[in-house]
């Protein structure tokens, strides 16, 4: 058995509270943006005191909650990436959580309840989806989907970010925007898309993604090209090998 096995029922075990009506409608605008549910915090508890009993060593820090127990190894969670995707009913929402050991992420999973999908990497051991061997498809870029996150809460900060999307939509085939980061770039893992680009995530927005995405042969760093950090927020640029140097060409000049 996957030694993280009972990680990932844990996460699924998340379900129930997802669903839970009276959950998701308690529900706080906290910015002209952004959103915030009793659902985000209750899953945050949830999956910290589950995991704190399967690795009581382990630190843990989330989108609700500052680090605990800090070290070498913890969990990086987002209880639900794409809140506003949850609050509208959309079905495209997940459960994100990452292990960082010692800088690297050497485990992710990153779950939708929504569709029953279940994205996994362990470091080494490659990519899975719902069990099954996951890789990206190196389609040229006139043929490739890429998607963009827009930074609805920096609206401010756009204009560039939508010049750069525009240029890349007359050279590419189509440009998405779903709103969950997690599953964006798992959708690069699992051959459905080509490249994702936002300007400013979190890292638990990424952690987990990111390692999921380079077990299946895709390529993750920010808009300079630079390895991903886990400790502060940064610029993503997620994409397959045929993709990413003619995004990151085209974001460099962008800016984080």
């Amino acid at each position: 058995m996957n030694q993280y096995q009972k990680v990932i029922e844990l996460v699924h075990s998340a379900k129930k509270i997802i669903f839970d009506s009276s959950l998701r409608a308690d529900v706080r605008k906290i910015g002209n943006s952004d959103y915030v549910t009793a659902v985000d915090t209750a899953v945050s508890e949830y999956l910290k005191n589950g995991l704190k009993e399967l690795y009581p060593d382990f630190g843990f820090t989330s989108e609700e909650e500052t680090c605990v127990r800090c070290g070498e190894k913890r969990w990086i969670l987002d209880p639900i990436d794409g809140t506003t995707n949850l609050v509208f009913d959309y079905h495209l929402s997940s459960v994100s959580l990452g292990l960082l050991w010692n800088g690297k992420v050497v485990f992710g999973v990153v779950y939708n309840p929504f569709t029953e999908e279940t994205f996994s990497a362990e470091l080494g051991k490659g990519a899975f989806l719902n069990g099954e061997r996951i890789f990206v498809r190196n389609r040229a870029i006139a043929d490739s989907l890429i998607e963009f996150g827009f930074g609805a809460r920096r609206k401010n900060e756009s204009k560039k970010t939508f010049e750069t999307a525009r240029e890349i939509f007359t050279d590419c085939l189509d440009i998405r925007h779903i709103c969950s980061s997690a599953l964006s770039v798992c959708y690069i893992a699992a051959g459905r898309s080509d490249g994702f680009l936002e300007k400013l995530l979190k890292p638990w927005d990424y952690a987990a993604a990111s390692l999921i995405l380079t077990e299946a042969g895709g390529v993750i760093s920010d808009w300079e090209g630079r390895s991903l950090q886990f400790d502060e927020p940064s610029a993503v640029l997620a994409a397959t090998r045929n993709s990413y140097g003619y995004l990151l060409k085209k974001v460099s000049s962008v800016g984080a």
